[in-house]
């Protein structure tokens, strides 16, 4: 049994995959300060509620949240007793390398993305997830990670116009009826939805006139089937893209001899 944890700067993912398929998947807020200790519990629960007869034997983390990582190394070597494979440290094997300026680190997500996305829908492509931030990672041809764009994330943006203007209120996102708001709301809505309909847009077209080539472009994060309503931005939506990365990055660790 192979546990996967998907650390981002707001939610942590654990799920189990048991050789052929995901028998759960279940989310926790990231809080640096919670200890192995409150991890097995909380996670023991759940698996003990699903009446799974599970022994886990392996894991792998990403973590774009650093200080998260060594209270789950501390879960996983004490109570699975295995030392679990950290996505961007020099001991966890890459089936192809990032081809970036030297000295540059990648966010592990990213790297995990580009390798699910690779073994799914081959070269050539922009994997845009919408998390805490959006990011656009770019696929070559051999599935390397060769760069990509970083830009605010959509309830990012809304807290910050919350935040900077007292006025503003916190809303919801949504597809607005009109993309004139005739109320503060609507504004608001408007004005992310469409924004960053239009920022998805520019982006992959940019990217595309760069590379002179047609690139596919798949979709992850929560938001994304928002974005996703007759406007033809993605060819397709992987809502477990991450999960399946980390599994194809620890199973070729295992055919390496390094897991």
């Amino acid at each position: 049994m192979l546990l996967c944890i998907d650390t981002g700067n707001t939610n942590t993912v654990f799920s189990i995959w048991d050789g052929r398929k995901f028998l759960a998947h279940w989310r926790i807020s990231t809080d640096h300060r919670r200890t192995a200790d409150e991890y097995f519990v909380w996670l023991s629960t759940l698996i003990e509620g699903q009446k799974f007869g599970l022994e886990i034997n392996a894991c792998i983390i990403s973590a774009t949240a650093p200080r998260v990582v060594f209270n789950l190394r501390v879960l996983c070597s004490r109570y699975f007793d295995t030392r679990p494979l950290v996505v961007g440290k020099p001991d966890c094997l890459l089936p192809v390398p990032p081809r970036v300026d030297a000295g540059t680190s990648v966010g592990p997500d990213r790297l995990v993305n580009t390798v699910g996305a690779f073994d799914r829908h081959g070269p050539d492509l922009i994997v845009v997830d919408f998390g805490t931030a959006t990011t656009f990672d770019v696929v070559d041809k051999d599935g390397a990670y060769i760069g990509g764009v970083i830009s605010p994330g959509v309830n990012l943006s809304l807290e910050a116009l919350h935040m900077g203007a007292a006025s503003l209120p916190h809303v919801d996102v949504t597809m607005p009826a009109k993309v004139i708001g005739t109320n503060t709301v609507a504004c608001l809505q408007s004005g992310i939805f469409w924004g960053y309909i239009g920022l998805v847009e520019g982006i992959v077209q940019h990217i595309r006139t760069e590379r002179h080539r047609p690139m596919k472009v798949i979709a992850t994060g929560g938001l994304a089937p928002l974005f996703d309503q007759g406007f033809d931005l993605f060819d397709t939506i992987e809502d477990d893209l991450t999960m399946h990365g980390l599994r194809l990055i620890h199973d070729y660790n295992k055919e390496m001899g390094n897991g």
